[in-house]
């Protein structure tokens, strides 16, 4: 069983469940008292987020980097980086560390194109929504990508980081990721991506037959799968 390298704390929230998934996994593939060997490389999410906000991305992929760098040290195979967003600097990752890493988008894509799905919606915050870096990902992989309009992105954005990063879930907040996920698929979604890690906290299958794509749970299996191998 190769180790995996998770850098979390982006929130911390979701990082948990990453955690959970993969040992659940683990258990479930191997049987028996098996559990997954990783090691946990946790960042202060306030530091990375007042960034985020500055559009200091090389400061962050700084930070993120020294993290790769220490799970290298200390004996990860590969990095499983515990968010969305900061994919945005996973090249800086994989170049400070040394590791490959198991990219979110790419294991998103395998899903989609195993369920033969070419025209998705996509929720994350405003930098996952808005910016190239995520999408360009899917497209190059002929997946079509929609996204909110300008007052729906901001609702997103908002609930994820006012309340689900700080472990706060809210009916109201659930029946407006409800309306944003109806009106996508109006447009031509054939499913929706959870595309922040803590999105999956909120909203679930049961609670719309829109098909969902849960990044989470989608990286936590092939992080597993890829350990296995």
């Amino acid at each position: 069983m190769k180790t995996i390298g998770l850098i979390g704390g982006m929130s911390w929230e979701s990082t948990q469940t990453y955690y959970q998934l993969i040992n659940q996994k683990v258990r479930d593939e191997l049987g028996g008292l098996h559990s997954a060997r990783l090691v946990l490389y946790s960042v202060d999410f306030a530091e990375i987020e007042v960034l985020q906000r500055q559009g200091d991305w090389a400061a962050t992929g700084e930070i993120l980097g020294a993290a790769g760098k220490a799970l290298a040290a200390a004996g990860a195979d590969f990095i499983v980086l515990c968010t969305n967003t900061m994919h945005k600097v996973a090249d800086s990752i994989e170049k400070a560390s040394g590791l490959p890493m198991l990219h979110i988008a790419d294991a998103t894509a395998d899903a989609l194109h195993h369920d033969g799905i070419d025209c998705v919606g996509l929720l994350g915050t405003k930098f996952t929504m808005e910016q190239a870096f995520y999408k360009e990902r899917l497209e190059n992989r002929g997946i079509r990508v929609l996204v909110p309009d300008d007052a729906q992105r901001a609702l997103v954005h908002t609930v994820i980081y006012d309340e689900l990063c700080r472990g706060i879930i809210r009916r109201p907040s659930k029946q407006g990721y409800l309306k944003v996920l109806d009106s996508l698929a109006a447009r031509g979604a054939q499913g929706v991506i959870l595309g922040c890690t803590e999105i999956g906290l909120l909203v679930q299958q049961t609670d719309t037959a829109i098909p969902l794509y849960d990044t989470t749970r989608i990286h936590a299996e092939q992080a597993v799968a890829h350990a296995l191998a």
